[in-house]
Formats: C-alpha cells, sequence, structure tokens
C-alpha cells in the first residue's frame, strides 16, 4: 500500500485492489484504501445466511432482483466504495464482469466488534446517500437481532430492531424470517 498515498477514485480503487493478494479485502473510505478485519466462522455463516434468505425472498416473491453475497462493492460516491456482507439489486441484469454496483435497494451488515462503530455511523449515513437504498439492515449475532432502517417515500429513516418474525423489505416487495438468518 506503499504506492497509494493520493486520494483514489473509485475506478482506479477496484483496480489496484484486484491487484491485491485474495487473503487481503479492501474498502475505500474517502480515498484511502482500508484493509478489512479477519472474519470469525459465526460471522461467515450469518453472512451465508442473510444471502441464502434474501435468494429464498426474491425468488418467493418472483421478483427481477438479485441477492449478492460479499465481495461486490457498493459505490457510495467518487472517493467511497463499501463492500457489505449481502445487498440486494433489483431491474437490469448485472454485468457478469463488474465488481461494483451503485443501486443497491437492501444493503446489509453482519456486525462484528471491530466495525460495528462504522457499520451504525458513517456507512448508515453514506448508504443512504444513494437514492435506490430503502433498507440497510445491521445483524447482531451476539443477541441474534436485526436493526432494520429504512428509507421512506419521504426520505425520513425509520428504525426498528427485530429479534424474531418476519422482516417485510418493501420495496421491493420482500419477506423472510428474522430466526432464519442465526439458525444453523
Amino acid at each position: 500500500m506503499d504506492a497509494v498515498k493520493r486520494k483514489l477514485g473509485t475506478a482506479e480503487f477496484l483496480e489496484w485492489a484486484a491487484q491485491q493478494p485474495d487473503t487481503t479485502r479492501y474498502e475505500l473510505v474517502n480515498g484511502e484504501p482500508v484493509a478489512m478485519a479477519p472474519e470469525r466462522i459465526e460471522h461467515a455463516r450469518v453472512k451465508h445466511r442473510v444471502t441464502r434468505a434474501l435468494e429464498d425472498a426474491i425468488g418467493h416473491a418472483a421478483l427481477p432482483c438479485e441477492a449478492l453475497p460479499d465481495g461486490v462493492g457498493v459505490v457510495i460516491d467518487e472517493h467511497t466504495l463499501y463492500e457489505p456482507d449481502a445487498m440486494v439489486v433489483c431491474g437490469e441484469e448485472l454485468d457478469p464482469n463488474g465488481l461494483a454496483v451503485s443501486d443497491a435497494v437492501v444493503v446489509v451488515e453482519v456486525l462484528s466488534p471491530s466495525t460495528r462503530a462504522r457499520d451504525s455511523g458513517a456507512k448508515l449515513e453514506d448508504y443512504f446517500r444513494l437514492p435506490s437504498l430503502r433498507h440497510y439492515l445491521l445483524v447482531k449475532t451476539d443477541t441474534q437481532a436485526v436493526i432494520h432502517h429504512a428509507k421512506g417515500e419521504d426520505a425520513t429513516i425509520a428504525t426498528r430492531v427485530l429479534r424474531s418474525g418476519p422482516l417485510v423489505l418493501d420495496p421491493p416487495g420482500l419477506s423472510l424470517s428474522v430466526e432464519a438468518l442465526f439458525r444453523s
């Protein structure tokens, strides 16, 4: 990373990140690459369950949407790109060679000790700068809860905490079970 001293744009960052070892992942925050911490097994399990639950809900609702796991970036602006744990995009089919999207409808972060403050602070504000984003979910593995931030038609953000029952994400029209995110 010594070669990276100036503020990077998202396109330049994606080129740089593609050349880094597969064992290290990065996000771009205000033009600077930030290494992502290694994950605990429970974090990885919950991420997988979230993506699977989103895929199942999309299939059940027969929506023109796609659930994507981590590894695909969300472009916030010219100098900020995050890699959420899962997301939903709707509409036209994505370029199979693409590395990032800018029109996510649902973004999910599974909280960990090292990311909790950023995920619930700066990322919350940044993600909702996207006109397309309607739902930002923070999944808490320690208490098995989901913090659901939903942007209404008037751009206000409503927040609720769910520990069980249905989690309705409308739009785009998805419904999934909170319990499914934590079951083995």
